[in-house]
């Protein structure tokens, strides 16, 4: 089981963080720009915590020792199902460095981008470490 897994399923935010490289660049399901940086990156990853409800991870693929890995979800939101996918790419130290979530279908997407939107406020405020 890859650590970012087992982090997020234990719902630990410290051991989440910790995994993410200083540069990584997070690229949202439901936003056109990257997000780039450890805070802002663990901010939204909190966030996405906050609003899925019954997350569980149903399959991952990738070799153990290798730099891909992808972590097929679902979820609810708002009352509607998620299926979706963590792709993360780790750098040459084992950090994350890039991660990219994929969620459909479009209905649950739609919910997503409001619940998160509703914590971007706060979102930004974990990120700026207030």
């Amino acid at each position: 089981m890859h650590p970012f897994r087992k982090a997020v399923e234990a719902r630990d935010m410290d051991a989440v963080a910790a995994l993410l490289a200083d540069d990584v660049v997070f690229t949202s399901p439901v936003a056109f720009k990257p997000y780039p940086g450890k805070a802002i990156t663990a901010a939204i990853l909190r966030g996405v915590l906050r609003v899925f409800e019954d997350f569980t991870y149903v399959r991952e693929i990738g070799e153990e020792d290798g730099r891909d890995h992808a972590l097929v979800f679902t979820a609810t939101v708002g009352g509607k199902a998620v299926q979706g996918c963590d792709f993360l790419h780790l750098d040459e130290d084992g950090r994350i460095d890039e991660l990219t979530v994929m969620v459909r279908p479009l209905s649950a997407a739609q919910a997503l981008a409001e619940a998160m939107g509703a914590q971007f406020d706060r979102i930004a405020r974990e990120a700026a470490g207030e």
